[in-house]
Protein backbone atom coordinates (compact mmCIF):
# COMPACT_ATOMS: atom_id res chain seq x y z
CA UNK A 1 0.00 0.00 0.00
CA UNK A 2 1.32 2.96 -1.22
CA UNK A 3 0.47 7.25 -0.91
CA UNK A 4 -1.11 9.10 1.94
CA UNK A 5 -3.29 7.29 4.28
CA UNK A 6 -7.25 7.87 4.39
CA UNK A 7 -7.75 7.48 7.80
CA UNK A 8 -5.27 7.46 10.99
CA UNK A 9 -6.16 5.24 13.87
CA UNK A 10 -5.71 8.31 16.26
CA UNK A 11 -8.53 10.07 14.68
CA UNK A 12 -11.08 6.99 15.15
CA UNK A 13 -12.90 5.70 18.12
CA UNK A 14 -10.85 4.70 20.99
CA UNK A 15 -12.40 1.29 21.28
CA UNK A 16 -11.35 0.25 18.03
CA UNK A 17 -7.37 0.07 19.83
CA UNK A 18 -8.64 -1.32 22.52
CA UNK A 19 -7.18 -5.19 22.52
CA UNK A 20 -10.76 -6.36 24.17
CA UNK A 21 -12.36 -5.76 20.58
CA UNK A 22 -9.40 -7.58 18.82
CA UNK A 23 -9.41 -10.90 21.40
CA UNK A 24 -11.87 -12.94 19.61
CA UNK A 25 -10.66 -12.30 16.16
CA UNK A 26 -7.04 -13.38 17.30
CA UNK A 27 -7.98 -16.01 18.70
CA UNK A 28 -9.91 -16.89 15.53
CA UNK A 29 -6.83 -16.06 13.37
CA UNK A 30 -4.71 -18.68 15.59
CA UNK A 31 -7.36 -20.97 15.09
CA UNK A 32 -7.06 -21.05 11.18
CA UNK A 33 -3.39 -21.32 11.22
CA UNK A 34 -3.37 -24.53 12.87
CA UNK A 35 -6.55 -26.01 11.99
CA UNK A 36 -5.42 -29.82 13.13
CA UNK A 37 -4.98 -28.80 16.29
CA UNK A 38 -7.77 -29.49 19.48
CA UNK A 39 -8.78 -26.42 20.44
CA UNK A 40 -10.55 -25.99 23.96
CA UNK A 41 -10.81 -22.11 22.88
CA UNK A 42 -14.42 -21.63 21.65
CA UNK A 43 -17.31 -21.55 23.98
CA UNK A 44 -19.81 -22.27 21.53
CA UNK A 45 -22.12 -24.68 21.40
CA UNK A 46 -21.55 -28.12 20.78
CA UNK A 47 -23.07 -28.71 16.89
CA UNK A 48 -25.10 -32.11 17.00
CA UNK A 49 -28.02 -29.51 17.99
CA UNK A 50 -28.50 -28.11 15.23
CA UNK A 51 -28.52 -31.25 12.89
CA UNK A 52 -31.51 -31.89 11.31
CA UNK A 53 -33.20 -28.60 12.56
CA UNK A 54 -36.75 -27.85 10.72
CA UNK A 55 -36.88 -24.00 10.76
CA UNK A 56 -39.69 -24.21 8.40
CA UNK A 57 -41.97 -26.71 11.19
CA UNK A 58 -40.85 -24.54 13.75
CA UNK A 59 -42.04 -21.19 11.60
CA UNK A 60 -45.36 -23.25 11.03
CA UNK A 61 -45.77 -23.99 14.60
CA UNK A 62 -45.38 -19.86 15.51
CA UNK A 63 -48.05 -19.10 12.52
CA UNK A 64 -50.22 -21.22 14.11
CA UNK A 65 -49.87 -19.76 17.67
CA UNK A 66 -50.67 -16.54 16.15
CA UNK A 67 -53.85 -17.88 14.52
CA UNK A 68 -55.28 -20.16 17.21
CA UNK A 69 -54.14 -17.77 20.75
CA UNK A 70 -53.43 -14.19 19.25
CA UNK A 71 -56.74 -14.70 16.68
CA UNK A 72 -54.80 -13.48 13.69
CA UNK A 73 -56.10 -14.50 10.14
CA UNK A 74 -53.79 -16.59 8.46
CA UNK A 75 -52.73 -14.04 5.87
CA UNK A 76 -52.14 -11.76 8.77
CA UNK A 77 -50.12 -14.08 10.47
CA UNK A 78 -47.89 -14.51 7.56
CA UNK A 79 -47.01 -11.40 7.02
CA UNK A 80 -45.58 -10.37 10.11
CA UNK A 81 -42.98 -12.77 9.39
CA UNK A 82 -41.82 -10.43 6.32
CA UNK A 83 -42.74 -6.86 7.79
CA UNK A 84 -40.31 -4.93 10.10
CA UNK A 85 -42.25 -5.76 13.07
CA UNK A 86 -42.69 -4.15 16.76
CA UNK A 87 -39.29 -2.72 18.10
CA UNK A 88 -40.16 -4.85 21.43
CA UNK A 89 -40.09 -8.16 20.15
CA UNK A 90 -43.25 -10.55 19.00
CA UNK A 91 -42.17 -13.65 21.18
CA UNK A 92 -42.12 -11.52 24.40
CA UNK A 93 -45.65 -13.73 25.89
CA UNK A 94 -43.79 -16.78 25.71
CA UNK A 95 -40.58 -15.86 27.10
CA UNK A 96 -42.53 -14.52 29.73
CA UNK A 97 -44.15 -17.44 30.27
CA UNK A 98 -40.99 -19.45 29.52
CA UNK A 99 -39.15 -17.05 32.60
CA UNK A 100 -41.93 -17.78 34.99
CA UNK A 101 -42.59 -21.14 34.49
CA UNK A 102 -38.67 -22.00 34.91
CA UNK A 103 -37.05 -19.72 36.70
CA UNK A 104 -39.52 -17.62 39.06
CA UNK A 105 -39.04 -14.66 37.10
CA UNK A 106 -42.14 -12.91 37.07
CA UNK A 107 -42.41 -10.57 33.93
CA UNK A 108 -45.11 -9.07 31.85
CA UNK A 109 -44.57 -8.79 27.73
CA UNK A 110 -44.14 -5.20 27.83
CA UNK A 111 -41.19 -5.82 30.43
CA UNK A 112 -39.39 -7.73 28.00
CA UNK A 113 -37.43 -6.50 24.77
CA UNK A 114 -36.16 -9.29 22.42
CA UNK A 115 -32.79 -8.53 21.36
CA UNK A 116 -29.93 -9.16 18.80
CA UNK A 117 -28.47 -12.00 21.12
CA UNK A 118 -27.66 -11.04 24.73
CA UNK A 119 -24.77 -8.49 22.71
CA UNK A 120 -27.42 -6.38 22.06
CA UNK A 121 -28.83 -5.92 25.01
CA UNK A 122 -25.89 -5.27 27.14
CA UNK A 123 -25.43 -2.45 24.49
CA UNK A 124 -29.31 -0.73 25.30
CA UNK A 125 -28.91 -1.48 28.91
CA UNK A 126 -25.59 0.41 29.36
CA UNK A 127 -26.95 3.33 26.87
CA UNK A 128 -29.82 3.95 28.45
CA UNK A 129 -28.62 3.61 32.22
CA UNK A 130 -25.16 5.76 31.55
CA UNK A 131 -25.69 9.74 30.92
CA UNK A 132 -22.23 10.47 31.69
CA UNK A 133 -21.28 12.97 34.44
CA UNK A 134 -19.28 10.66 36.68
CA UNK A 135 -21.47 7.10 36.19
CA UNK A 136 -19.20 3.92 36.31
CA UNK A 137 -19.82 0.56 35.31
CA UNK A 138 -18.65 -2.57 37.81
CA UNK A 139 -18.17 -5.84 36.40
CA UNK A 140 -16.45 -8.95 37.90
CA UNK A 141 -13.33 -9.56 37.24
CA UNK A 142 -12.69 -11.85 35.05
CA UNK A 143 -15.60 -10.79 33.20
CA UNK A 144 -16.99 -11.60 29.77
CA UNK A 145 -15.64 -9.21 27.05
CA UNK A 146 -18.71 -8.18 25.43
CA UNK A 147 -19.87 -5.93 28.28
CA UNK A 148 -16.57 -4.23 28.48
CA UNK A 149 -16.22 -3.97 25.07
CA UNK A 150 -19.85 -2.72 24.77
CA UNK A 151 -18.52 -0.32 27.41
CA UNK A 152 -15.59 1.00 25.52
CA UNK A 153 -18.19 1.78 23.00
CA UNK A 154 -20.01 3.71 24.82
CA UNK A 155 -17.37 5.77 26.84
CA UNK A 156 -18.29 4.38 30.36
CA UNK A 157 -16.14 4.05 32.73
CA UNK A 158 -15.29 0.53 34.08
CA UNK A 159 -14.10 -0.34 37.53
CA UNK A 160 -13.31 -4.20 38.27
CA UNK A 161 -14.35 -5.99 41.05
CA UNK A 162 -12.74 -9.26 42.71
CA UNK A 163 -14.57 -12.51 41.56
CA UNK A 164 -13.52 -15.17 43.88
CA UNK A 165 -14.59 -18.98 44.35
CA UNK A 166 -17.98 -17.73 45.32
CA UNK A 167 -18.23 -15.73 42.30
CA UNK A 168 -18.37 -11.55 42.85
CA UNK A 169 -17.02 -10.33 46.42
CA UNK A 170 -19.39 -8.12 47.72
CA UNK A 171 -17.61 -6.89 50.11
CA UNK A 172 -15.06 -5.52 47.52
CA UNK A 173 -18.20 -4.53 45.25
CA UNK A 174 -19.27 -2.13 48.44
CA UNK A 175 -15.31 -0.74 48.75
CA UNK A 176 -15.58 0.47 44.67
CA UNK A 177 -18.72 2.13 45.22
CA UNK A 178 -17.16 4.35 48.45
CA UNK A 179 -14.17 4.83 46.56
CA UNK A 180 -16.59 6.22 43.14
CA UNK A 181 -17.86 8.66 46.12
CA UNK A 182 -14.80 9.85 47.51
CA UNK A 183 -13.74 10.81 43.52
CA UNK A 184 -17.01 12.07 43.00
CA UNK A 185 -18.90 9.54 41.20
CA UNK A 186 -21.17 6.88 41.34
CA UNK A 187 -21.53 3.21 40.49
CA UNK A 188 -24.29 3.06 38.23
CA UNK A 189 -24.74 -0.69 37.65
CA UNK A 190 -22.57 -4.11 38.03
CA UNK A 191 -22.35 -6.91 35.79
CA UNK A 192 -22.46 -10.08 37.19
CA UNK A 193 -23.24 -13.40 36.04
CA UNK A 194 -24.31 -15.26 39.21
CA UNK A 195 -24.26 -18.91 37.68
CA UNK A 196 -21.07 -20.41 36.14
CA UNK A 197 -19.85 -17.28 35.09
CA UNK A 198 -17.71 -16.54 31.60
CA UNK A 199 -14.87 -17.46 32.16
CA UNK A 200 -14.31 -17.72 35.73
CA UNK A 201 -16.58 -20.44 36.11
CA UNK A 202 -17.74 -19.62 39.70
CA UNK A 203 -21.50 -20.18 41.34
CA UNK A 204 -22.37 -17.44 43.78
CA UNK A 205 -24.47 -19.15 46.97
CA UNK A 206 -27.87 -18.26 47.99
CA UNK A 207 -26.92 -16.14 50.88
CA UNK A 208 -24.40 -13.84 48.65
CA UNK A 209 -26.84 -13.00 45.97
CA UNK A 210 -28.77 -12.02 48.89
CA UNK A 211 -26.30 -9.70 50.26
CA UNK A 212 -25.68 -8.54 46.75
CA UNK A 213 -29.62 -7.40 46.32
CA UNK A 214 -29.36 -5.88 49.91
CA UNK A 215 -26.06 -4.00 48.77
CA UNK A 216 -27.66 -3.05 45.69
CA UNK A 217 -30.48 -1.14 47.49
CA UNK A 218 -28.39 0.79 50.03
CA UNK A 219 -26.06 2.33 47.38
CA UNK A 220 -29.01 2.53 45.01
CA UNK A 221 -27.26 0.62 42.24
CA UNK A 222 -28.97 -1.58 38.93
CA UNK A 223 -27.48 -5.10 38.75
CA UNK A 224 -27.46 -6.69 35.47
CA UNK A 225 -27.68 -10.06 35.79
CA UNK A 226 -26.37 -12.34 33.11
CA UNK A 227 -27.93 -15.94 33.11
CA UNK A 228 -26.13 -17.94 29.96
CA UNK A 229 -24.68 -20.82 31.77
CA UNK A 230 -27.57 -21.75 34.71
CA UNK A 231 -29.34 -24.12 32.63
CA UNK A 232 -26.25 -26.49 33.27
CA UNK A 233 -26.74 -26.01 36.81
CA UNK A 234 -26.23 -30.28 38.19
CA UNK A 235 -29.61 -31.91 38.32
CA UNK A 236 -31.36 -31.05 41.48
CA UNK A 237 -28.99 -28.21 42.41
CA UNK A 238 -30.54 -25.01 40.66
CA UNK A 239 -30.35 -21.85 42.43
CA UNK A 240 -32.92 -18.73 41.81
CA UNK A 241 -31.19 -16.09 39.55
CA UNK A 242 -30.45 -12.69 41.05
CA UNK A 243 -34.22 -11.35 39.06
CA UNK A 244 -36.08 -14.33 40.62
CA UNK A 245 -34.85 -12.78 44.25
CA UNK A 246 -35.61 -9.46 43.07
CA UNK A 247 -38.39 -7.77 45.16
CA UNK A 248 -37.25 -4.19 44.57
CA UNK A 249 -36.60 -3.54 40.72
CA UNK A 250 -32.95 -3.63 41.02
CA UNK A 251 -31.95 -6.58 38.77
CA UNK A 252 -31.95 -6.26 35.08
CA UNK A 253 -32.01 -9.67 33.89
CA UNK A 254 -30.64 -10.51 30.62
CA UNK A 255 -30.79 -13.92 28.51
CA UNK A 256 -29.75 -15.37 25.33
CA UNK A 257 -31.23 -18.39 22.89
CA UNK A 258 -27.81 -18.97 21.39
CA UNK A 259 -26.93 -22.21 24.04
CA UNK A 260 -30.24 -23.41 24.63
CA UNK A 261 -31.34 -22.90 21.00
CA UNK A 262 -28.82 -21.87 18.55
CA UNK A 263 -26.58 -19.37 18.03
CA UNK A 264 -27.69 -18.84 14.42
CA UNK A 265 -30.91 -17.56 15.95
CA UNK A 266 -29.17 -14.32 17.25
CA UNK A 267 -32.20 -14.25 19.77
CA UNK A 268 -32.22 -12.55 22.93
CA UNK A 269 -33.68 -10.49 25.79
CA UNK A 270 -33.76 -8.36 28.46
CA UNK A 271 -36.27 -8.49 31.39
CA UNK A 272 -36.49 -4.63 32.18
CA UNK A 273 -39.02 -4.02 34.75
CA UNK A 274 -37.86 -0.94 36.42
CA UNK A 275 -40.69 1.87 35.98
CA UNK A 276 -39.60 5.29 34.13
CA UNK A 277 -41.35 8.47 35.06
CA UNK A 278 -42.30 10.75 32.72
CA UNK A 279 -44.01 13.92 32.65
CA UNK A 280 -47.18 12.29 30.89
CA UNK A 281 -47.21 8.74 32.38
CA UNK A 282 -44.96 5.72 33.60
CA UNK A 283 -43.07 3.21 31.46
CA UNK A 284 -41.13 0.20 31.45
CA UNK A 285 -37.12 0.51 31.12
CA UNK A 286 -37.67 -2.57 28.26
CA UNK A 287 -40.05 0.34 26.51
CA UNK A 288 -36.86 3.01 26.70
CA UNK A 289 -34.64 0.24 25.91
CA UNK A 290 -37.20 -0.35 22.37
CA UNK A 291 -36.87 3.05 21.81
CA UNK A 292 -33.59 2.73 21.88
CA UNK A 293 -33.41 -0.47 19.62
CA UNK A 294 -35.23 1.39 16.69
CA UNK A 295 -31.69 3.43 16.27
CA UNK A 296 -29.71 0.27 16.37
CA UNK A 297 -30.75 -2.68 14.70
CA UNK A 298 -34.63 -1.31 14.11
CA UNK A 299 -35.78 -4.67 15.38
CA UNK A 300 -34.88 -8.38 15.62
CA UNK A 301 -35.66 -10.63 12.83
CA UNK A 302 -39.20 -11.93 12.71
CA UNK A 303 -38.12 -15.12 11.28
CA UNK A 304 -35.59 -15.57 13.80
CA UNK A 305 -38.19 -14.97 16.51
CA UNK A 306 -40.69 -17.05 14.87
CA UNK A 307 -38.42 -19.93 15.01
CA UNK A 308 -37.26 -19.42 18.47
CA UNK A 309 -41.26 -19.03 19.36
CA UNK A 310 -41.41 -22.57 17.63
CA UNK A 311 -38.75 -23.99 19.59
CA UNK A 312 -40.65 -23.04 23.10
CA UNK A 313 -44.16 -24.24 21.67
CA UNK A 314 -42.90 -26.92 20.69
CA UNK A 315 -41.54 -28.10 24.41
CA UNK A 316 -44.33 -26.72 26.56
CA UNK A 317 -43.39 -23.25 26.70
CA UNK A 318 -40.33 -24.03 29.02
CA UNK A 319 -36.95 -22.95 28.98
CA UNK A 320 -35.89 -25.64 31.08
CA UNK A 321 -37.56 -28.65 28.62
CA UNK A 322 -35.97 -27.18 25.34
CA UNK A 323 -32.43 -26.97 27.46
CA UNK A 324 -32.67 -30.34 28.96
CA UNK A 325 -31.18 -32.61 26.03
CA UNK A 326 -28.15 -29.41 25.90
CA UNK A 327 -27.55 -29.32 29.71
CA UNK A 328 -26.90 -33.21 29.72
CA UNK A 329 -24.26 -32.98 27.03
CA UNK A 330 -22.86 -29.97 28.73
CA UNK A 331 -22.88 -31.98 32.05
CA UNK A 332 -21.04 -34.46 30.59
CA UNK A 333 -18.76 -32.91 28.21
CA UNK A 334 -17.74 -30.83 31.76
CA UNK A 335 -17.33 -33.78 33.54
CA UNK A 336 -15.28 -35.20 30.93
CA UNK A 337 -13.07 -32.45 30.74
CA UNK A 338 -12.37 -32.29 34.87
CA UNK A 339 -11.76 -36.11 34.59
CA UNK A 340 -9.26 -36.15 32.23
CA UNK A 341 -7.27 -33.15 34.20
CA UNK A 342 -7.57 -35.04 36.99
CA UNK A 343 -5.99 -38.57 35.37
CA UNK A 344 -3.41 -36.07 33.47
CA UNK A 345 -2.47 -32.71 35.27
CA UNK A 346 -2.66 -33.86 38.94
CA UNK A 347 -2.37 -31.33 41.75
CA UNK A 348 1.41 -29.59 41.36
CA UNK A 349 2.12 -32.18 38.26
CA UNK A 350 3.92 -29.74 36.93
CA UNK A 351 4.64 -27.60 40.18
CA UNK A 352 2.49 -24.23 40.01
CA UNK A 353 -0.09 -25.50 38.01
CA UNK A 354 -3.57 -25.33 39.95
CA UNK A 355 -7.08 -26.97 38.66
CA UNK A 356 -9.97 -25.80 39.43
CA UNK A 357 -13.31 -27.11 39.51
CA UNK A 358 -16.70 -25.79 38.48
CA UNK A 359 -20.13 -27.38 38.96
CA UNK A 360 -21.22 -26.26 35.92
CA UNK A 361 -21.26 -23.78 32.94
CA UNK A 362 -18.52 -24.45 29.65
CA UNK A 363 -15.20 -23.23 30.99
CA UNK A 364 -12.48 -24.77 32.74
CA UNK A 365 -9.74 -22.12 34.59
CA UNK A 366 -6.24 -23.45 35.25
CA UNK A 367 -3.30 -21.34 37.19
CA UNK A 368 -0.10 -21.83 35.40
CA UNK A 369 3.14 -20.99 37.16
CA UNK A 370 4.21 -18.67 33.92
CA UNK A 371 2.59 -15.86 32.29
CA UNK A 372 -0.06 -17.29 29.75
CA UNK A 373 0.29 -14.87 26.90
CA UNK A 374 -0.34 -14.76 23.18
CA UNK A 375 2.79 -16.00 22.57
CA UNK A 376 3.04 -19.55 24.65
CA UNK A 377 -0.70 -19.65 22.98
CA UNK A 378 1.34 -19.82 19.54
CA UNK A 379 3.82 -22.63 21.01
CA UNK A 380 0.87 -24.15 22.51
CA UNK A 381 -0.75 -24.69 19.28
CA UNK A 382 2.18 -25.24 16.67
CA UNK A 383 4.53 -27.59 19.30
CA UNK A 384 1.71 -29.66 21.00
CA UNK A 385 -1.30 -29.17 18.79
CA UNK A 386 -3.65 -27.62 21.50
CA UNK A 387 -5.25 -24.15 21.99
CA UNK A 388 -6.80 -22.30 24.99
CA UNK A 389 -7.70 -19.37 25.93
CA UNK A 390 -5.52 -16.70 27.88
CA UNK A 391 -7.47 -15.02 30.97
CA UNK A 392 -6.01 -11.96 30.21
CA UNK A 393 -8.07 -10.66 28.09
CA UNK A 394 -10.71 -10.85 30.67
CA UNK A 395 -9.32 -9.27 32.84
CA UNK A 396 -8.92 -5.58 34.07
CA UNK A 397 -6.39 -6.14 36.02
CA UNK A 398 -3.30 -8.28 36.29
CA UNK A 399 -5.11 -11.20 38.24
CA UNK A 400 -5.50 -13.41 34.52
CA UNK A 401 -2.26 -13.28 33.76
CA UNK A 402 -0.86 -16.78 34.82
CA UNK A 403 -4.75 -18.25 33.91
CA UNK A 404 -5.79 -19.91 31.02
CA UNK A 405 -9.32 -21.37 29.75
CA UNK A 406 -10.50 -24.16 28.68
CA UNK A 407 -13.99 -24.55 26.83
CA UNK A 408 -15.37 -28.30 27.02
CA UNK A 409 -18.82 -27.37 25.19
CA UNK A 410 -17.59 -27.93 21.32
CA UNK A 411 -15.76 -31.04 21.58
CA UNK A 412 -16.51 -35.08 21.58
CA UNK A 413 -15.27 -36.70 24.69
CA UNK A 414 -13.03 -38.85 22.51
CA UNK A 415 -11.50 -35.35 21.53
CA UNK A 416 -11.17 -33.75 25.01
CA UNK A 417 -9.18 -37.02 26.46
CA UNK A 418 -6.74 -36.64 23.28
CA UNK A 419 -6.48 -32.51 23.82
CA UNK A 420 -5.99 -33.39 28.11
CA UNK A 421 -3.37 -35.30 27.15
CA UNK A 422 -1.75 -33.24 24.76
CA UNK A 423 -2.12 -30.07 27.21
CA UNK A 424 -0.47 -32.21 29.84
CA UNK A 425 2.79 -32.49 27.63
CA UNK A 426 2.77 -29.10 26.64
CA UNK A 427 2.62 -27.96 30.80
CA UNK A 428 5.12 -30.35 31.71
CA UNK A 429 7.54 -28.71 29.82
CA UNK A 430 6.54 -25.26 29.20
CA UNK A 431 5.99 -24.08 32.51
CA UNK A 432 9.44 -25.32 33.48
CA UNK A 433 11.23 -23.28 30.96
Amino acid sequence: MTGAPDLYAGDLHGSLQDPVLGAIGFLNEVMGRHPDAISFAPGAPHPEFVQGLDTRALTDRFLAHLVTDRGLDPARAERVLYEYGPAQGLINDLVAQALSADQGIHAAPREIVITVGAQEAMLLTLRALFRGGGDVLAVADPCFVGIVGAARLLDIPVTDVREGPDGLDVDHLAVRCREARAAGRRVRACYVAPDFSNPGGARMPLALRHRLLDLAAREDLLLIEDNAYGFTAPEGDTLPGLKALDTGRRVVHLGTFAKVGFPGARVGYAVADQRVRHTDGERTLAEELADLKTMVTVNTSPLSQAVVGGLLLEHGRSLAALARRKAERYRRNLACLTGALERHVPDGMPPGVVRHRPAGGFFVRVDLPVPADLALLEVSAAEYGVLWTPMRQFSLTDRGDRQIRLSCSYLEPDRIETGVRRLATFLRKETRR
